[in-house]
């Protein structure tokens, strides 16, 4: 799923209106329609409804749920902006058919004395601003979107909560918070950003039916990694298949007391689909991970209780993943410089790999071209320096991939996958469950096995990240957010990889 520009999004609009054809004004009448359905969906037919729209076709869109929502028995009170402007065409045109239907709550905000009082058990829909917002709130808007604010109830956001820029950072700036947000058609970029967790609430796409060959049309840099993107890039395993086809993935990491975390690692990469992984690791784990993981090989350092070398001819190796647990020792700070001297595919890296990295940043140059970096926020912000907001830290990491030919998986809830090339993609799984100690280690895994198993590094990330977040998500069958463990996590791969495999035509 392509995530649009605000002005594509209108170019979406006036392409569906041209072609299907549509007036705008039913158009708006649709899109109204399916948010009258899902609050319908709801069991809030005794509630009141505060609507409060601002004179642009966001507002229309208000006036429209307001008329649908009177027609089919809700009590309605309207709230109108007014800033001493002349409302759109079809905002003009909705308020005269709420008018016609001698309609009389509807109330002109001119000042904040006029400001509703509104109860706990009462609602408010946000039909303010929409998506085409450029510029902060201020002046009444601001004062009207504080208010909505402090009322201790449920607010619904049309399309998106008003004062929130949809491409750019919002922390400065008035926005309400939504409880819910129903946005059309796609998700937009701000919607998917960290930042704006605690403004956006539960998010909720409406297909208003907007005409799907534009896309054909348009080009996009940023995707939503989803079941037909992944269709694409699964390759289901020939019946003729051996382990030698899948690759042998070595797996670097460990220290004393950090063992688990590359347990984890090797144990994910083994249930991701490398046909044989290998475990590098001090000499205090090798009980630990020949008990625990029968099913993989060991190299033991010479060095007890960190990491000090590398194993022999690391080049027959089909890929890397370096980091887990494997701690910041001055003689495991070599162990990048050797890799990138005598390994030439793809290496993930991860965890205390990357802050080895940031240590030692003359090697970012020199990375086998197309490696994959995880950093989370603070991570990736020790390798390239800190930044005030999740747009910029994206921009950095799109720039840094370009820049150092890598790919970088940005963690973070809608997890980013930035590419070389300048794409990028977000992924559509995975749940606040996986903030626990050790989802990372998880993760090298299974993009190690990714690459093993001949995926190309794009591919790895893209699938990996998808495979991740959507066994997490299946977890929550038997596991609450609160007690899913990473390790729980890797025993749903299974499922997750049934569940991609039932999807293909």
């Amino acid at each position: 799923m392509q995530i649009l520009s605000a002005e594509q999004i209108k170019q979406w609009d006036r392409y569906t209106i041209e072609h299907e054809p549509i007036s705008s004004i039913d158009l708006m009448e649709r899109a109204a329609g399916k948010c009258v359905e899902w609050i319908q969906s709801k069991n809030w037919q005794r509630n009141t409804f505060h609507i409060f729209c601002g004179k642009g076709n966001n507002g229309g869109d208000g006036l429209v749920i307001a008329r649908q929502l009177l027609q089919d028995g809700y009590n309605i009170r309207v709230y109108i902006l007014e800033p001493g402007t002349k409302g759109s065409p079809d905002f003009q045109i909705n308020l005269q058919r709420l008018h016609d239907l001698g309609f009389k709550d509807i109330y002109l905000l001119q000042s904040s004395d006029q400001f509703p009082s509104i109860g706990i058990d009462e609602l408010i829909v946000d039909a303010l601003f929409g998506s085409g917002l450029n510029k902060a709130l201020d002046g009444l808007a601001q004062q009207v979107v504080e208010h909505i604010n402090k009322c201790k109830t449920t607010i619904i956001s049309i399309d998106l909560p008003s004062g929130l820029f949809m491409d750019r950072s919002s922390m400065t700036t008035t926005v309400v918070r939504a409880t819910y947000t129903l946005t059309f058609q796609c998700l937009k970029l701000g919607l998917l950003m960290q930042e704006n967790a605690a403004l956006i609430g539960e998010v909720h796409v409406l297909d208003i039916g907007l005409d799907q060959n534009y896309l054909s049309e348009v080009n996009s840099r940023y995707e939503l990694i989803d079941e037909e993107l992944i269709r694409c890039v699964y390759k289901p395993r020939s019946p003729f298949a051996h382990k030698g086809v899948y690759g042998h993935a070595l797996l670097i990491g460990g220290s004393y007391g950090k063992m688990g975390a590359i347990q984890l690692a090797t144990k994910a990469c083994l249930r991701a689909g490398a046909g044989l992984t290998t475990a590098f690791i001090p000499a205090c784990g090798y009980d630990i991970i020949q008990t625990s993981l029968p099913e993989a090989m060991v190299i033991v350092d010479k060095e007890e209780k960190h990491l000090s070398g590398l194993p022999d001819d690391i080049e027959k190796y089909s890929a890397i993943g370096v980091g887990p647990g494997m701690g910041t020792h001055a003689e495991t700070m070599q162990l990048l410089s050797f890799i990138v001297r005598r390994y030439t595919k793809p290496v993930v890296i991860d965890a205390d790999g990357l802050n080895c990295l940031a240590q030692q940043p003359r090697l970012l140059q020199q990375l086998p071209a197309h490696s994959i970096l995880t950093p989370h926020p603070k991570e990736i912000e020790r390798l390239f320096g800190s930044r005030a907001n999740d747009f910029e830290r994206m921009e950095l990491a799109q720039a840094k991939a370009k820049e150092l030919n890598c790919i970088i998986v940005l963690k973070s809830h809608h997890t980013l996958i930035a590419l070389p090339g300048g794409m990028c993609y977000f992924n559509s799984t995975g749940n606040a469950g996986l903030s626990k100690g050790g989802s990372g280690d998880v993760l090298t895994g299974i993009l190690s096995a990714m690459l093993a198993q001949g995926y190309s590094p794009a591919q790895a990330a893209i699938l990996g990240v998808y495979l991740h977040g959507l066994a997490a998500d299946i977890a929550l069958q038997k596991f609450s957010k609160e007690s899913l463990l990473a390790g729980d996590v890797v025993e749903y791969f299974s499922k997750a990889f049934k569940f991609i495999g039932t999807t293909l035509p």
